[in-house]
């Protein structure tokens, strides 16, 4: 990944944070990993377990950044949730996960979809 996409990427990240505070998540970390990949934000939203990609994206023409999450993104993504919850107090915990699509510049646009997706599991 470029230098570039890479400074994009952390800055949607921050944007999304801020964000999602504001709006009332309490954010409990950022960029977990593990041997399946990685979470850009996990958070409680009241008593839910929130589980957080961010996809930024500076041009439409690249495509939406909900077109960024494939199946196997989603996979990865389940994987890692379930390391998290079994490492962080079991999977009995309401969770889900959200998807945070961002658009920096001028007029920043944030969109938040809730419960984005169900757990994939293969």
């Amino acid at each position: 990944m470029s230098r570039q996409r890479q400074n994009i990427g952390k800055k949607g990240e921050e944007i999304a944070r801020s964000y999602l505070e504001k709006n009332g998540y309490e954010i409990i970390t950022a960029n977990y990993r593990t041997k399946y990949g990685e979470i850009d934000l996990i958070a409680r939203d009241g008593k839910t377990l929130v589980f957080i990609e961010v996809k930024t994206r500076t041009q439409i023409k690249f495509g939406s950044p909900f077109d960024a999450l494939t199946e196997s993104k989603r996979l990865n993504i389940s994987r890692v949730a379930l390391h998290y919850l079994m490492t962080h107090g079991g999977t009995e915990q309401p969770s889900r996960f959200d998807v945070v699509a961002v658009r920096p510049g001028e007029d920043v646009e944030v969109e938040i979809v809730r419960n984005a997706f169900d757990f994939r599991f293969c």
